[in-house]
């Protein structure tokens, strides 16, 4: 799906340019409606955060003040094990597919990034609960795979070497997260996808600066391995301090 985005923003400004007076501000309004459509609707189906939602309804606490304190997959299997972990992956899964599905639908390739960005961008600053989310890291995974499945299977693989050395989810998805750009452009050298790149550059971004609290960890030789665990109701003993 990837090769939409440079040839559909070339065909969209070319179609402006020759159009005149109210045809092209027509033009131009439905382009921006439809990219607000894209946009506002990732961004509200990202607001749905899994891991908080099932915390709450499955064992009536918010997984944010418990464990890492970050409401995501994670966590969720570290402190109330695989069900809830399971279950917080499936909604992430889900509000991610539907939002670059929808993305697609309404503007092709370009609609693919503009929803995929904005869905972790509702992911990590959810409007439904104050703004504090996950890091965003499989919403990213998600949007890359349906994107561009082989860039995903390389990036993929960078994760998995990382965590088979390291058992460590957030080194993995950091060191993931800083070679997703060079790994698009590696794959798109020859034809210069400019726009892949900066949307690459923005997901990389995003992801790394949500880790900040594990980097500071793991400079400090502090991060845990991951682990699932097992009774899946150790609220007392994982409560955040």
């Amino acid at each position: 799906m990837r090769y939409f985005f440079s040839d559909g923003m070339v065909e969209w400004g070319l179609s402006a340019l020759l159009l005149d007076g109210t045809q092209g501000a027509a033009f131009f309004a439905i382009l921006i409606g439809a990219f607000l459509f894209c946009a506002v609707t990732a961004y509200l189906l990202g607001s749905i955060n899994s891991a908080i939602l099932f915390s709450t309804k499955l064992y009536g606490y918010d997984i944010r003040g418990y464990g890492s304190g970050n409401a995501g997959m994670t966590n969720m299997f570290r402190t109330f094990g695989k069900k809830a972990g399971f279950l917080t992956l499936a909604g992430d899964v889900a509000k991610a597919l539907i939002s670059v599905v929808i993305g697609f639908l309404v503007l092709g390739g370009p609609g693919q990034y503009i929803a995929g960005f904005f869905c972790l961008l509702g992911h990590v600053f959810p409007l439904y609960y104050k703004f504090k989310g996950g890091k965003g890291v499989i919403v990213s995974a998600i949007t890359i795979l349906l994107i561009d499945p082989l860039i995903f299977l390389a990036v993929a693989l960078i994760f998995a070497l990382m965590f088979a050395a390291t058992q460590i989810i957030s080194a993995s998805s950091i060191t993931a997260a800083f070679f997703y750009p060079l790994v698009v452009y590696a794959f798109n050298v020859r034809s210069a996808n400019l726009a892949y790149i900066f949307f690459s550059l923005m997901i990389s971004f995003f992801v790394i600066a949500m880790h900040k609290e594990n980097i500071q960890r793991l400079m400090r030789k502090e991060e845990k391995k991951f682990t699932i665990h097992k009774d899946g109701d150790n609220k007392e003993k994982k409560a955040k301090k």
